[in-house]
């Protein structure tokens, strides 16, 4: 118990431990309240972004494909993914976590590939449905995600039954808000296209939902998220360009890029915003589970309604009754949501996460003092943080590149509300600064 105080008074960094031995419940009971007391902050702030991220793609007209601009997206989260790791703590301590769990690289990248695909069926289903309509429907994401995390990662283990009850009363909860929404797209959407944007939405979330489980394992296994999400980008490029060019084909896809240069800054702009949201919700799932994290992040369908709404107009015009099912459903899945987040985790269910902890370092022989360390959210001290030349090299190179996408965009070509647009905004940017700062203050980004 003292040694926790004394790791977190002194910057946190864990003090030396042997390496031998099992992952002992020893968090300190206040250092468990403050960590996921940020978990839960964090996922508030990746609902926030998560949902803005999805905005720009309502700019792109409409005879660019969902391919493109899927393709394009995953080129402004490739270079989020790099650029934030280097400024916030340097690749070198990339490289690190890469030498301590070499196996979650590979799960970092098959997360990836499954993101790719789900992100592209997340284009299809806004076009057909729109904005405010497809966000709940792919947020069936948390339903997976609670049983991943109780299946393969202990959580919800000695949880008692109100915690029980709270977690599967807001699962059914957010299952009438879904029904409620999917009503209100049959009757918004094009005639033959509903049943295809239901279907793409519900994909991306199956798909979503089962990404989780590289989180946890990764999260478990004492990595860093902001390493996480480096390899992560790996599997995102080498799924989504073959996508791309064998849908296409890479003549005409070159084409379409270069004929859209006055919107590709705002889809890389929202690829870019997606990874701020990502990682917020990494940390999410470190510190709470992915059985509440998850759920709780999916408050970016009201971000998605707000922004569809209020800025885009998306429902102009629909009936009373339309209204009614769509703000319903959403307000019934967010109080489902907050449902399952509030029941936090026990001392005695933390232990059982500590257990597949263990688990998880006999299977791979990783060192118990790393393990210990990433739950704890303190820092290993297996190796120096120290940003390089390259470092500064790939944030200069990623601000230049977006200065010049920035220089051919256009103001886009959609009505929009921009007192309302500008209002969402500031407000994300208070989640961001606000819990940037809380994640600096307690974990110092570990």
């Amino acid at each position: 118990m003292n040694s926790d105080r004394a790791e977190e008074k002194s910057g946190g960094t864990v003090a030396a431990v042997p390496s031998e031995g099992p992952v002992e419940s020893s968090i300190e009971a206040g250092r468990l309240r403050s960590l996921q007391g940020l978990g839960m902050l964090c996922a508030f702030a990746a609902g926030a972004w998560l949902g803005g991220a999805e905005a720009p793609i309502k700019v792109a007209n409409a005879e660019i494909s969902p391919t493109t601009i899927s393709l394009v997206m995953v080129a402004g989260v490739f270079l989020a993914r790099w650029s934030i790791p280097a400024l916030v703590r340097g690749t070198t301590d990339v490289g690190k976590d890469a030498r301590q769990a070499p196996h979650l690289i590979v799960w970092a990248v098959l997360a990836g590939c499954m993101w790719a695909v789900a992100n592209t069926l997340t284009i299809y289903a806004i076009r057909d449905v729109g904005l405010s309509i497809a966000f709940p429907l792919w947020n069936a994401n948390s339903l997976l995600a609670i049983f991943w995390g109780f299946l393969l990662f202990n959580e919800l283990r000695s949880a008692g039954w109100m915690r029980w009850l709270g977690v599967l009363g807001g699962a059914l909860v957010m299952f009438g808000g879904g029904a409620l929404l999917a009503m209100a797209s049959s009757a918004q959407a094009p005639a033959g296209k509903a049943t295809m944007g239901i279907l793409a939405a519900l994909g991306a979330g199956a798909l979503w939902g089962t990404m989780y489980i590289p989180y946890r394992k990764a999260y478990l296994s004492g990595m860093n998220p902001l390493s996480f999400v480096t390899f992560f980008t790996v599997g995102e490029l080498a799924t989504m360009i073959p996508l791309a060019v064998s849908y296409r084909g890479g003549t005409a896809l070159w084409r379409e890029i270069t004929g859209a240069r006055a919107v590709l800054f705002w889809l890389v702009l929202g690829g870019f915003m997606w990874v701020i949201g990502d990682l917020f919700q990494q940390y999410a799932a470190k510190y709470v589970g992915i059985s509440r994290g998850v759920p709780l992040s999916n408050t970016n369908q009201l971000w998605g309604l707000l922004w569809g709404v209020l800025v885009f107009h998306e429902l102009r015009g629909a009936g009373r009754s339309v209204y009614a099912e769509v703000i319903g459903g959403s307000i019934l899945m967010a109080l489902g949501a907050v449902t399952i987040a509030m029941s936090s985790a026990t001392r005695e269910e933390h232990s059982c996460w500590q257990d597949a902890a263990e688990g998880e370092a006999r299977r791979y022989g990783l060192a118990s003092d790393y393990v210990r360390a990433g739950m704890q959210g303190v820092d290993s001290g297996m190796g120096t943080k120290r940003r390089t030349l390259v470092d500064w090299a790939l944030v200069a190179g990623v601000t230049a590149f977006f200065v010049v996408l920035g220089a051919m965009a256009r103001i886009p070509r959609v009505e929009l509300d921009w007192k309302w647009a500008a209002v969402i905004s500031a407000a994300m940017l208070v989640l961001l600064i606000g819990g940037g700062i809380a994640l600096w203050r307690r974990t110092k980004f570990n």
